[in-house]
């Protein structure tokens, strides 16, 4: 794979001075109508062999662009803050709004095949990080982002060279570290996982670029004139590119049972039983919030439900057990002009809890299926691909031991009308019902549908909904406290 890359590629320096200018002023036009039109983020991946030049490589871009459009982070190992949380929070956290360019140097890539380079995990391990990676940007590429991989390669002999040339320059001999020569002996061993891990992971929405590293002058050119053109051509396209789709539409049943009309709306409580039940309840979720084995877990409570369903009750319930001091409530709404220059899941994973703390989202990712499915926010193709999406992101949160708790308030048509009424005569409750909530109710069946699907697709082992009959409110209070306390009893 890398035999094209030990050639010994060089440009000399009368070539270099001349096409230097020339290009830093096509680099620095095609940056300007980037971050002017902000149709798409750019995001590059710097890696390669230590010692091939990739903080240069990165320096450059700096000096020849401009800087304040280039967002630009090396990637280490992941701090005691990071750590806490799922292992891809810390790249989302870092994505490049649409416009401009995010370039990693260190990479997702990079932790996990050290590790493995170093025998601390093992092939099945790597791979599993792997399929991580290529269903992240298969999302990032289909929310529009332009991803440019480039793999900075030294032969074993010219990394040697590259070394001692720097340790026998007073001026540059303090870049030259033990770590940089331990991980010189280890080449061997590096070399073959590098191979397999850019075979795994080269893909035709985000290609590996193999650069010869051995003159800087070639590499720098290479890199630079590679970007050009990718944005370039990418500019010049007048739509997004469009996400393959098949066309789907609703199951015609034979009959009208689904998972929303089998539920025994019915159900309720006694006021008496309901307060001996929530005292009840709420003491064991305390309990178990304080509990040391929660110390190294988090838990993501979701609430969604119909308008009017009683979700802000049912979470008020909740947070009187819980310590203020451990828990977010997160309300979530039409996403803001920062939010709508990422992807979807972005302003999600921005609230991640650390160990020992409580994400409560009052609606959620889950919009993405529902209301934008429904009033034609977002195309077919991308609410179709987000329940994939949304199964990885749960996955990814289970898998780090966040304990995911989703629950779907639903209420009967006539119920919802008889709430809408007693908040439009009561002062202190109109400010709840909007001409939206209105509007939505017009579209019933089209919502219950959604939601159907959305289970149906969502509700997974690790990441399962709970759905809430909320016609009486004291049942679904005392159903949504209990289901916690169950799933974290399990759990811990």
């Amino acid at each position: 794979m890398f035999e094209a890359a030990e050639l010994g590629h060089h440009v000399d320096k009368a070539t270099y001075k001349e096409e230097v200018p020339k290009l830093r002023k096509q680099l620095l036009d095609v940056q300007f109508e980037l971050g002017e039109k902000k149709p798409f983020p750019v995001i590059l991946i710097i890696s390669g062999v230590d010692g091939a030049g990739k903080g240069e490589t990165m320096n450059t871009l700096h000096f020849w662009m401009d800087p304040r459009n280039i967002h630009a982070y090396a990637m280490s190992d992941p701090s005691d803050e990071e750590l806490e949380r799922p292992a891809m929070w810390r790249f989302w956290r870092r994505l490049p709004p649409r416009g401009s360019i995010g370039a990693f140097f260190g990479s997702w890539y990079s932790f996990p095949m050290r590790q493995h380079i170093d025998g601390e995990k093992n092939r099945n391990y790597l791979d599993s990080y792997l399929d991580d990676f290529l269903r992240f940007e298969r999302m990032l590429a289909d929310e529009g982002a332009l991803i440019l991989k480039f793999w900075l390669h030294l032969s074993k002999d010219a990394l040697k060279q590259r070394l001692t040339e720097l340790e026998s320059n007073k001026a540059t001999k303090w870049r030259v570290t033990k770590e940089k020569w331990e991980r010189y002996e280890s080449y061997d061993t590096m070399r073959p996982v590098a191979e397999h891990v850019l075979r795994r992971t080269s893909t035709g929405h985000a290609p590996w670029i193999v650069v010869d590293s051995s003159d800087e002058k070639y590499r720098n050119l290479t890199v630079a004139r590679t970007l050009l053109k990718a944005v370039k051509a990418r500019l010049a396209e007048t739509d997004k590119p469009a996400a393959a789709s098949v066309p789907v539409e609703a199951l015609d049943h034979a009959d009208d049972i689904s998972v929303l009309t089998t539920l025994d709306y019915s159900k309720a409580l006694e006021k008496k039983d309901y307060k001996k039940q929530l005292e009840l309840y709420q003491g064991r979720l305390n309990k178990l919030s304080r509990s040391k084995k929660f110390h190294d877990r988090s838990i993501v409570m979701v609430f969604e439900g119909n308008d009017a369903a009683g979700k802000g009750g049912a979470i008020r319930r909740v947070i009187g057990a819980l310590d203020s001091r451990f828990y977010d409530i997160i309300p979530i709404a039409a996403p803001s002009d920062e939010e709508k220059v990422q992807p979807y899941l972005w302003r999600f994973w921005r609230h991640m809890p650390g160990f020992g703390k409580a994400a409560i989202f009052d609606r959620s990712w889950y919009g993405r299926v529902l209301v934008e499915r429904v009033e034609g926010f977002c195309s077919e193709a991308d609410w179709l691909r987000a329940y994939g999406e949304i199964n990885d992101f749960e996955e990814e949160m289970a898998r780090h031991g966040v304990i995911v708790c989703k629950f779907w308030l639903s209420i009967t048509a006539d119920e919802q009308l008889k709430r809408f009424k007693e908040r439009e005569a009561t002062g202190y409750k109109r400010f709840k019902l909007t001409d939206e909530d209105w509007r939505n109710r017009e579209k019933w069946d089209q919502y219950a549908q959604a939601v159907c699907d959305m289970v149906e697709r969502t509700s997974t082992e690790t990441a399962p909904w709970t759905l809430v009959e909320a016609n009486s409110k004291y049942y679904a209070r005392v159903k949504v406290l209990k289901t916690i306390c169950k799933r974290l009893e399990a759990e811990l």
